[in-house]
């Protein structure tokens, strides 16, 4: 009851705070004026689609002693299969909670404590309709022994009540910051918290309805500019956070955006549009420099084979090349009645050497999330294949560094957490996975599956990748030391591209690796 009365609580504030923004000063929160339409509409680039690599799935692990490896089909876990957990080349060290969101996070603050933050509230919150479930909000976790985490702050401001997909850190400076999202899609009310001094107990900067809605979100590198998407709509916000305490609106885009990452100079987005099927690049060079009256600029939009519902777009170099990890969510039915039910669309490695000419490289799929078998195991009832939301799919995935990255970590629902090796970008192959015990509940629909949709975060130093599970909470493993990619010392051009840079400006220099 608890929970449920939270919910209540959350959407009456919500609006309050919406009645009160139609008296703001500022145009980009005055509902009357998103009535009217207002707003940047910037003319939208065609969607192209080019030569794609072959579409077969990826490369699967090899598990070594130790291992508890699936019964069959890579990806696929039958009923029952997992009931203590399935693993290939890790070792679990390290369990929190019992349940999980969509964002899991890495920080080490001034002083050197090590920190996790995750959401807890799923869609809705799904939680709320659980009574015996955990904390509400953002959790904190001291993870100076990642065996044994430990919970020292709950953030209960309401964005952090239901974040949706939109929590997200800025390690530069030390900012965790969401905007409430869901459903569809609540007034973009944005908390920002600060948590470069004491990471454990993080100091609300300030709350204040300065987007129009939220679901998910970007931050500039430089820590400056928070941007807040709608998903279902197409808005986009951008929030000054110069002075956290007091954000203003200084953009307002008509673009449909899931999930968008920033360029290092924050001149270019690179956004996933769920609706589209596209990964889009967009100029946000004007807004980054706060020019008067700021324009965005479409520069390219690519769409693929498999396109589902694009979910994020993670830019990175290797050896100075720039490329982008793009992930979609489900398949191809789950918004489109009339998709391909059996056409997962996984992820990919993109090459924007050419920003105006994209091009997929890579793809990342396990052998369950080809049309084949996916369809077999749907046919056979496999748990979760009956909820378009759940089943064999990705959702989420991360790098270690955006500089010279080699390891990729997917959350992929059913079929848990998924490591891959891209070394060789155009060649990436799994080396490990953790499926954890499934935890059937109000959640996911009672059903004896997975519900991994995190992204994961890294302390990769000691190989170690933490995530959450939906209906089970927060894991740390360890993957083995004997499959875990190292960095190559050659200095020699690359068969991928560009030159390679000197020795020690790839992950060990990149400041992530301290946040």
């Amino acid at each position: 009851m608890e929970a449920l009365g939270w919910s209540f609580i959350a959407a009456a504030l919500a609006m309050l705070l919406a009645v009160g923004a139609l008296g703001s000063s500022n145009p980009l929160n005055d509902l009357f004026a998103l009535g009217q339409g207002t707003g940047d509409m910037p003319a939208k680039a065609p969607i192209v689609k080019r030569t794609e690599p072959p579409f077969v799935a990826t490369p699967l692990a090899h598990c070594r002693r130790g291992s508890h490896p699936e019964p069959g089909v890579d990806g696929r876990v039958p009923a029952g299969s997992a009931s203590k957990g399935l693993s290939c080349n890790v070792k679990p060290i390290g369990h929190q909670g019992t349940e999980g969101g969509f964002k899991v996070f890495r920080y080490v603050d001034t002083h050197g404590h090590v920190c996790a933050f995750y959401d807890t509230t799923l869609l809705l919150p799904l939680n709320a309709l659980n009574p015996g479930a955990g904390s509400k909000g953002v959790a904190v976790l001291d993870m100076s022994n990642p065996s044994h985490p430990v919970q020292t702050d709950t953030l209960t401001a309401l964005p952090m009540l239901s974040p949706h997909e939109s929590l997200n850190l800025n390690p530069k400076r030390g900012l965790l910051a969401a905007v409430n999202g869901n459903p569809a899609t609540e007034p973009g009310l944005v908390a920002i918290y600060d948590v470069h001094a004491d990471c454990r107990h993080p100091v609300m900067d300030s709350t204040a309805l300065v987007a129009r809605f939220g679901h998910e979100s970007g931050f500039s590198s430089d820590g400056k500019t928070f941007y807040a998407t709608a998903t279902a709509l197409q808005e986009i916000t951008a929030v000054d956070v110069t002075n956290p305490k007091h954000p203003t609106a200084v953009w307002q885009g008509h673009i449909q955006s899931h999930g968008m990452s920033l360029s290092p100079n924050g001149n270019r987005a690179y956004i996933a549009d769920p609706t589209g099927k596209n990964m889009l690049i967009l100029d946000t060079s004007q807004i980054q420099a706060r020019k008067p009256n700021p324009h965005a600029r479409e520069i390219s939009r690519l769409t693929w084979k498999a396109a589902s519902i694009p979910q994020n777009a993670i830019p990175f170099t290797e050896h100075g090349h720039p490329y982008v990890l793009e992930i979609d969510e489900y398949n191809q039915s789950t918004l489109n009645p009339g998709g391909d039910p059996d056409m997962v669309g996984a992820a990919r490695i993109i090459d924007i050497g050419n920003e105006a000419k994209p091009q997929v490289i890579a793809n990342l799929r396990l052998q369950i999330d080809q049309p084949g078998p996916h369809a077999a195991a749907t046919k056979a009832g496999d748990p979760g294949t009956g909820n378009a939301a759940q089943g064999y799919a990705a959702h989420y995935c991360n790098v270690p560094t955006r500089v010279n990255p080699k390891v990729v970590a997917c959350s992929f629902i059913a079929s848990g957490l998924r490591i891959f090796d891209i070394s060789r970008l155009r060649h990436p192959k799994e080396i490990a996975y953790f499926v954890a015990p499934p935890k059937p509940r109000s959640e996911n629909g009672e059903s004896d599956s997975d519900f991994a949709m995190s992204m994961p975060a890294f302390a990769p130093r000691q190989r170690q990748i933490w995530w959450t599970d939906g209906t089970s909470g927060f894991y740390v493993v360890s993957v083995y030391k004997s499959v875990w990619p190292h960095a190559r010392r050659s200095h020699k051009p690359k068969r991928d591209g560009a030159p390679a840079r000197a020795r020690g400006q790839g992950e060990d220099r990149d400041p992530t690796l301290r946040r």
